[in-house]
């Protein structure tokens, strides 16, 4: 899934993210986006009772996949 699939643009996606939109922009489920936070793949923390997801561990997953895939080509 891109960024552009989610109908954000690239510069609207701050600098943290809901889980909601975590798991849209990893196109992956709720409960496979916790087992990320909790195995530390992907970092967060809590404001108040929101759970924010911190856009660059997001996009460093991102770059460990590619980087995963190109190496088994």
């Amino acid at each position: 899934m891109s960024i552009q699939s989610t109908g954000l643009a690239a510069d609207e996606i701050g600098l943290v993210v809901s889980p909601k939109r975590a798991c849209a922009l990893l196109d992956c489920s709720r409960p496979t986006l916790y087992g990320m936070i909790n195995s530390g793949e992907l970092r967060s923390y809590k404001d108040g009772s929101s759970r924010k997801i911190l856009t660059s561990s997001i996009m460093q997953r991102i770059e460990r996949k590619l980087a995963e895939a190109q190496a088994t080509t």
